[in-house]
């Protein structure tokens, strides 16, 4: 589905790697890899053991790269970061790393999420004398860090860590050491991976496929985990509750290519459209499915129902993101340009329409009228997710219920709005099937757009550092 009508535009990607002698090359390539994550900024800070140096700007990684100096950026070190804002504004100043430099020492920051007591935080530090540059929330981990003055080390990142309540990845570079921190309910993916010698950190694992890396394990959640020349050492600071991963990163934001806490994330969009099919079987010619996202589970759907999975909407390739145009009107014309129907393959026929979500549903709604212009005798949609009525606090663009087309309309009158001939979505239950493969301590999923059951609240959350 298209993410900039839906609303549900995505997050943020961070790449680091250790001791490479190729260091910044690898993290664009590995930035390349994230870009679906985000569209708007791209940055690379790279340390050669002595000082970081910083690339970034505005727009996608080809066009923030195309003209950097890489025999410049050199260090066998380096953070990366593609960003989608969901909190401060899109300003070069916001775009990460955002990279501070001290008496005693620089620091880099990559972060995907969001703090949820960022406002607060952001008042006490102004209280007490800090002068903040941007409006991104990652800044305010960078003061909390520094608040005590102490030289950065594991110590003083989880105690600044144990104020912050929200779902995050952090990267942090200093000249000497790499750090890496996931929050206690871990919402945000977050992987390990090896390259000869070389460790690498990623959001997802697509980016170690795209630079030969192999996967070692994921971070886990309350985890810091420090890199430097005597390797890799790991901190918990917070208690670890049961997982919470974020049930949108299977259901839309990663790539298919990618494992998300050791799920294969086609895989399980293959499983949703299949128990999709068993709850809501339809009487059609043909399945198409919406790309590029719902793919997967259109075809799913297809093998577990016994229809012919048909390619009857095509996307073009050469046509921009549109999420980023400044109105509706022009994003609805952003619709046009890029998808269109297989007129061919959908007239007279009975079509079922799978797609991964609907948030505000102008998408949906002109695809159903594309096909249904192109010839198509009905069109059934079927998405393979439950219904969203609830704000995300995350990470994820969908911050008001007044926006969300199923927080104020029941399925008939979706169907209606959406000129559809029928409307059903996947339940929690199957959803859940589709995705978790065990129920112990480190499977689980976020569903709080969905449900409205937030695993992390605008509170205090119990802290501790330990040595794990």
């Amino acid at each position: 589905m298209l993410a900039e009508i839906k609303g549900i535009n995505e997050e943020c990607g961070v790449f680091g790697i250790w001791d490479h002698d190729k260091a910044t090359e690898l993290t664009y390539y590995g930035l390349h890899a994230m870009q679906h994550r985000g569209q708007e900024g791209a940055g690379i800070v790279v340390s050669d053991g002595l000082e970081l140096k910083a690339h970034k700007g505005l727009g996608l990684v080809n066009d923030v790269f195309k003209h950097a100096k890489f025999d410049q950026l050199t260090g066998r070190v380096a953070v990366g970061h593609v960003r989608y804002s969901t909190q401060g504004g899109k300003g070069i100043e916001n775009v990460q790393p955002l990279l501070f430099h001290t008496q005693n020492g620089s620091m880099a920051l990559a972060h995907n999420g969001n703090i949820m007591n960022n406002h607060k935080l952001r008042g006490e530090l102004e209280d007490q004398g800090s002068i903040l540059q941007t409006s991104s929330d990652t800044e305010v981990l960078a003061h909390l860090i520094k608040r005590s003055g102490e030289k950065i080390s594991e110590k003083s990142i989880a105690n600044a860590l144990g104020k912050i309540t929200g779902a995050y990845a952090y990267l942090i570079l200093t000249e000497e050491k790499m750090y890496a921190a996931l929050d206690p309910s871990g919402i945000r993916p977050l992987s390990i991976g090896r390259l000869g010698d070389a460790y690498v950190v990623a959001s997802e694992t697509c980016a170690f496929d795209q630079i030969g890396a192999t996967f070692e394990r994921e971070v886990l959640p309350g985890e810091l985990v420090t890199i430097s020349e005597d390797g890799l050492s790991s901190t918990r600071f917070a208690m670890r509750g049961r997982r919470s991963m974020c049930a949108m990163e299977y259901v839309y934001l990663s790539r298919p290519d990618s494992d998300v806490n050791r799920v294969n994330v086609h895989a399980s969009r293959k499983r949703m459209g299949a128990e999709l099919a068993k709850e809501s079987p339809a009487e059609a010619d043909m399945v198409v499915g919406v790309p590029d996202s719902s793919i997967s589970a259109a075809i799913g759907y297809a093998e577990e129902s016994g229809l012919p999975y048909e390619m009857g909407i095509i996307k073009n390739r050469y046509v921009g993101r549109t999420f980023i145009q400044p109105s509706q009107e022009l994003r609805e014309q952003g619709v046009k340009m890029k998808l269109a129907p297989v007129r061919g393959i959908v007239a007279g026929k009975r079509i079922v329409m799978i797609d991964d979500s609907i948030v505000r549903g102008t998408t949906s709604k002109r695809i159903v009228q594309m096909l249904k212009e192109a010839g198509a005798k009905e069109v059934h949609v079927r998405i393979a997710s439950p219904s969203i009525q609830h704000p995300c606090y995350y990470g994820i663009d969908m911050s008001t219920r007044e926006e969300l087309i199923a927080a104020n309309n029941t399925v008939g009158e979706i169907c209606s709005i959406l000129g559809a001939d029928s409307v059903s979505y996947l339940s929690e239950a199957g959803l859940e099937k589709a995705i978790v493969k065990d129920k112990t301590i480190h499977q689980g999923i976020c569903t709080a757009c969905m449900s409205g059951n937030y695993p992390v609240q605008d509170g205090k959350r119990e802290m501790s550092y330990t040595n794990s």
